[in-house]
Formats: C-alpha cells, structure tokens, sequence
C-alpha cells in the first residue's frame, strides 16, 4: 500500500519519514558500495600484475558487458517471483567468481583464463540499486515525492562512488593489490544478505503486478527506456574513461594514491547536485531538464583531454560529476511516469546495464588510448560517449513526452498504470 503524503513539495525529511524505509535503506547502502569498488579494484590488481592498462582494462570490461547482459534478466526475473529469489543465489555467486578471478590474477594465470572468470563476476553482480527504487516506487505509487526518491537514490549512489574509488585505492596501494578486490566480494556477501533479510519491504509479485494476473512484457517495449539506454551508455562511457584516465594521470606524475581523491572530487560533485536536484519542485518537462542537464555533460566532458595540472582536472572532474546527476535522476524519473509497475525493476536494470556497458567500451578504449598514445588521450572517450549520445537525445527527445496521470491503460483489474506508445 502507497503511503500517504500530505503535502505536494518534495522534501528529503517527508521522504525519510516514509514508514519502513530506513529498513531497507541502511542494508540497501550497504550492498551497493561492493558495485563502486569492482572496476577500479579489478584495474589495479590486474594492472599490477600483467604491468598493462589495456590488459587491466579489458578484463574490466569483460566483467562491465556481463553485467549489462544478464542485468536486465535479473531485474526481469525479480519483478516475477520477487527480490530475494534472485538476489541471495546471486550474491553467493559473485562472491565466488570475485574470489576465483583474484587467485587467477595472483597467480599470473593467461589473460584468456581471466576473460573467463570475469564473465560470471560481472553476470552475478546483485543489482541493488534498481531493487531499492522499485521499493520506494510500491511506498509512493503516484507520489509528488518520486522526484525526491529518485534524487535520493542518485545521490545514494554517489555517495558509494566517493567512498568506493577511495576505499579501493587505499586497499591495493597500502595493503595489497589484491585487497580491494577481495573487500569487494566480502562486502558483497555480508550487505547482499542483509538486504535480502528484509522481507518485509520487498515488492511481492502482486504488488509489481498490481495484485491481478498480467502478462509480463519486457520493459524495452516502451520507447523511453530504448532511448535512455543510450543516454546511459553515454554516461558510463564518463565513468569508465576517468577511471582509468585518471589512474594513469596519477601514476604518471608519480602520485598513485592521487587517483581516488581525483575520482572521489567527480563523484561529490555529482552528489552534491543530486541533493540540489532533489529538493527543487520542478516546473520544466523532464524531457527539457535531460536534453538542457545532458547538453552541459557533454561540454563539460569535452574539456578533460586538455587538462594536464591536478587542479584544473579536479576542478573539470567536479563540473562533469555536477552535470551528471540531474540526467540520471530525469532518466529514472522517467521511467516511473512511463513504465508500468510490474516492469519497472526490468527497466531499472537496463539502465543500470547500460551505464556498466558504456563504462565496459570507455575502460577498454581509455586503456588503449593511454597505452599507445599521449597521456590524457582516454580523456576523448568520455568527450565521444556523450556528444554521441547526446545527439541521440535531441533527435528523438518527443519520445521521451510524459503521459498525463489521468490518461491510462489497464493493466489488470484494480490497478492503472501509464503506458507509453510506440
């Protein structure tokens, strides 16, 4: 049942009244902080022992585009027989191929052993994020406070990009190359099972369903969500070209360390503006707000290739992680007015697979660039991924046009939710 909400302003402290949802939020944060770690672990350890950004960033990769592959099934096969189902084998999964592929690195296995193990490891990833908006999405069902949900949740993730990229330099620089990723797995474990403990705030079938028997439909269906999965790719091609650009720029001036607090000032800044976004009562369509917020991505993005002092690269990393987070936070918006309920944690999952996607090809295009160019050329993958995709947006941007509340389409007995049409 929908909790009631009395006043159309969205607040975070009416939001963080919501009955039930601390406990689901703490467990939530939790289980998602492994997801900020993996790449940036897997980088330095395989870099490490192979001496190779490419080689690091293409057994990256591999595990990126597994995750994006099989991430929209998980989030399908959730929304069908319900969250714990499928997170728990999940996670028990993953922490095993985390651990077979950090004893295979150790162990200077061949490069194609590797690629085999970062298939599993990046296919189990438990997809946390998308599980926890489609709670809040049953607490809020047509709330003025989904906005403020969805900023919550992007800053949320933010939030775990500060801390990740830090953690997981500190761990492979003064403890061991290895210790990141096995953090990662063992933080994966301990938050996965605890979030899957809380039975109580899950989406039952019926709820994702609207208590009534439907047919279940893939979310790539609606228009919107095969036009934001590109948007997405443009921006995990940000993630991934400053992961690794940035951990070449530190090395190359001597200063390794450098490296998570230059990606731990991105990813505040993309924080930050969450926390901003979220607490404004927007009066511009969504559409307006990501083809205006994507469009100062890009210009942002197209400045970090000629950055070559840590200052001037902090201050551009800090405008680009500003630009982000009012397009992420549109996108999901989005997908709340114009998807239906019992897709939604599909649909979740797709953008989640394509930002893990775009940062898979930026990982494994920076590491190249870095590798056999000048330092600083991976900076041109992020500046490509969003001018692409930006071009996408403003050409299909009519698409993306919110249904008005009262124009709806049953689905089911009980329960109407908007449907967008091709």
């Amino acid at each position: 049942m929908a909790s009631t909400v009395t006043s159309s302003r969205p607040g975070y402290g009416q939001l963080l009244r919501t009955r039930g949802a601390w406990t689901f939020l703490l467990p939530g944060f939790a289980a998602r902080q492994p997801f900020a770690m993996l790449t940036l672990s897997l980088v330095l350890l395989v870099q490490h022992t192979t001496g190779s950004y490419g080689a690091a960033g293409s057994v990256a990769a591999v595990t990126g585009v597994s995750m994006a592959v099989f991430a929209p099934y998980s989030g399908r096969l959730a929304d069908r027989f319900g969250q714990r189902a499928v997170l728990i084998p999940g996670v028990l999964a993953h922490t095993l191929a985390g651990l077979s592929l950090t004893a295979l690195a150790l162990t200077h296995a061949p490069l194609w052993a590797l690629f085999v193990a970062a298939v599993p490891t990046g296919a189990s990833v438990p997809q946390i994020g998308p599980m926890v908006r489609a709670r809040w999405g049953v607490k809020l069902q047509d709330s003025p406070l989904m906005t403020t949900a969805a900023a919550f949740e992007s800053v949320t993730d933010e939030l775990t990009f500060v801390f990740g990229p830090l953690l997981a330099t500190a761990l492979c620089t003064a403890v061991h190359p290895a210790a990141g990723l096995l953090t990662e797995a063992s933080l994966t474990l301990l938050g996965g099972l605890l979030f899957a403990a809380q039975k109580s705030t899950q989406p039952t079938v019926a709820a994702a369903c609207g208590h009534a028997r439907v047919e279940h439909t893939s979310a790539l269906r609606v228009p919107a969500v095969r036009i934001l999965i590109v948007i997405f790719l443009g921006i995990g091609s940000v993630f991934g070209g400053m992961q690794v650009s940035l951990a070449a720029f530190s090395e190359s001036i001597g200063e390794p360390g450098l490296n998570g607090v230059l990606y731990g000032v991105f990813a505040a800044g993309n924080m930050l503006s969450g926390l901003v976004c979220g607490a404004i009562a927007w009066k511009a369509a969504p559409q307006r707000r990501l083809v205006v917020g994507y469009g100062a991505l890009a210009l942002t993005a197209s400045g970090l290739w000629a950055a070559h002092s840590v200052l001037v690269l902090a201050g551009l990393g800090l405008l680009v992680g500003i630009c982000i987070a009012p397009t992420l936070i549109t996108g999901y918006t989005l997908v709340e007015n114009l998807v239906p309920a019992g897709a939604r944690t599909e649909a979740f999952t797709w953008l989640t697979g394509a930002v893990a996607l775009g940062q898979a090809a930026a990982v494994t295009i920076a590491g190249q660039l870095e590798d056999r160019f000048w330092g600083g050329a991976g900076f041109l993958v992020p500046m490509g991924g969003t001018l692409l995709a930006l071009a996408t947006l403003v050409a299909l941007r009519s698409r993306l046009a919110t249904r008005p509340r009262g124009r709806t389409v049953a689905r089911g007995v009980g329960h109407r939710v908007p449907v967008a049409v091709d």
